[in-house]
């Protein structure tokens, strides 16, 4: 890929450490930085996080997190490994990819590359590396981060490829051609399923090309306990409800940490 005329290859990454980590904050910085060729865009804001887990039962305690601002549109990437070294490796060859992606995406709407076949899909069949739960008992966890963000109108096909770009494992959007709020999120190595928050408008859903399976249970609706007692007693990786008092879509998850993170639209 070509780098533009005037773009600083190496990028400024600030980097944070959490644990015995010595050199890691370093090699971050050098392996990350070398992405700057990939993008095609300034990269105006690189952060990268380093953190080992400090109990011995778990197998890959080194987790490591990215977050850039290419020119405007958040990039993220995600690994767990056994060393730090490996970690960063890892997170270097997933941001690559997701680069490649944000410059081929852009090409193609300029006319540059031609677009994929409506019919084909691109998988991302690379070791993912995911990191795991933390062990953390359930009367422990609590809700320690809160996000709220506007959910403009999008298609399915484009929501599949903001949660590619973001190594999300589910994304929680306004489908475009019903105005619901919906969930999408990965099952299996290749499938994808779609939540409706009102299963039966799935009839008014806008044309996508990205294979789907549409649930019909309907979304419950839940207190933010009842929503992480759920969570907890069926061992899920997120759940998908109706948050009671305020009467709106929301998600919450289990973070890496073992704690509980929570998704609502703005507004």
């Amino acid at each position: 890929m070509r780098h533009r005329t005037g773009l600083p290859e190496a990028i400024d990454v600030d980097v944070t450490t959490h644990g015995e980590l010595p050199g890691a904050a370093e090699y971050a910085r050098g392996k990350i930085g070398e992405l700057g060729r990939y993008t095609g865009r300034p990269v105006l804001h690189a952060h990268v996080k380093l953190t080992r887990h400090s109990d011995p039962a778990v197998r890959r305690p080194v987790v490591a997190q990215a977050n850039l601002d290419v020119d405007g549109r958040p990039v993220r990437a995600q690994v767990q490994a056994e060393t730090p070294r490996e970690a960063v490796d890892l997170l270097a060859a997933r941001l690559r990819r997701r680069l490649e992606r944000v410059a081929e995406h852009r090409q193609a709407r300029r006319g540059e590359l031609p677009a994929a076949p409506s019919h084909k899909w691109r998988h991302d069949f690379e070791p993912t590396r995911r990191p795991n739960y933390f062990p953390r008992p359930a009367d422990e966890r609590r809700v320690i981060r809160r996000k709220s963000f506007t959910m403009a109108p999008c298609t399915i096909d484009e929501a599949a490829r903001e949660m590619d770009l973001l190594d999300y494992d589910f994304h929680l959007f306004t489908e475009k051609g019903t105005g619901a709020a919906s969930v999408l999120c990965r099952v299996g190595a290749t499938g994808y399923r779609l939540a409706l928050v009102t299963p039966a408008l799935a009839d008014r859903l806008s044309p996508h090309a990205l294979p789907v399976t549409i649930s019909p249970h309907p979304v419950p609706c839940l207190t933010e306990e009842e929503a992480a007692n759920r969570l907890g007693l069926a061992g899920l990786p997120f759940l998908f409800f109706i948050e009671a008092a305020q009467g709106r879509a929301s998600v919450l998850y289990r973070r890496y940490d073992g704690h509980y993170g929570l998704i609502t639209p703005a507004g």
